[in-house]
């Protein structure tokens, strides 16, 4: 029987603070000390979303690749595992097939050992996505809110804007102005990449594409 230690962390940060590596390594220390077990080799996981499936994650992958019938997992809580709920019943399944130990300290033990382990660890799980969820929809929503107030969200910067010093998009009045002089080259029937060339004569450098995406954006919007 072999004993293993799983940590995880989402950020580089979480790795120093609150809920590091340190405290959950000292924690499964603990508790397989009080179970008379002895940890042989403690898997990492550092800057890694919980989202990620298990079997997909550098450390995660590499521990479920060597354990065998008998052995233990020792895990510090069901999120630094798992994320997913799909995930999470998954990987039970399939420990359970091998004769595997999985011990989450936060539900109290070995939720491989029974019926009612097995329950607490659905409904947690079930948790855990929905807080996921719940997350994703906040950032999703704070996005939105950035973009109605015309934040920039990181990338390319839309052509005809420049970024001020508070992170907002702010027109580029000579850009705004070769828009307008693509718009007439483009009623005027010229192609693309004429029009490109055009504008390149202005001292702006832009591409075919790029005009296609700015004369876009002004038949969309009504304006660059």
């Amino acid at each position: 029987m072999a004993v293993y230690a799983y940590t995880r962390v989402s950020t580089d940060r979480q790795a120093n603070e609150g809920d590091s590596l340190d405290v959950q390594e000292r924690t499964v220390s603990g508790y397989a000390l009080m179970h008379g077990l002895k940890v042989e080799r403690t898997f990492l996981e550092r800057g890694v979303s919980g989202s990620k499936p298990l079997i997909e994650r550098a450390a995660g992958g590499e521990l479920l690749a060597i354990l065998r019938a008998g052995d233990v997992v020792i895990t510090p809580k069901l999120d630094r595992m798992f994320r997913s709920a799909s995930d999470a019943l998954r990987n039970l399944e399939h420990l359970k097939r091998l004769g595997v130990h999985l011990h989450m300290i936060d539900l109290g033990g070995d939720v491989t050992a029974n019926g009612i382990a097995k329950l607490v660890f659905t409904i947690l799980s079930a948790v855990a996505e929905a807080e996921r969820d719940r997350i994703r929809d906040r950032v999703s929503t704070a996005k939105a809110d950035q973009k109605s107030r015309k934040r920039y969200l990181g990338g390319s910067v839309p052509f005809g804007y420049s970024v001020d010093a508070h992170g907002a998009l702010i027109e580029n009045p000579a850009e705004q102005e070769a828009i307008r002089a693509m718009a007439e080259a483009r009623a005027a029937g010229k192609s693309l990449r004429a029009i490109a060339a055009g504008i390149a004569e202005r001292g702006i450098k832009i591409s075919h594409v790029s005009v296609k995406q700015a004369l876009a954006r002004l038949a969309a919007n009504g304006k660059p």
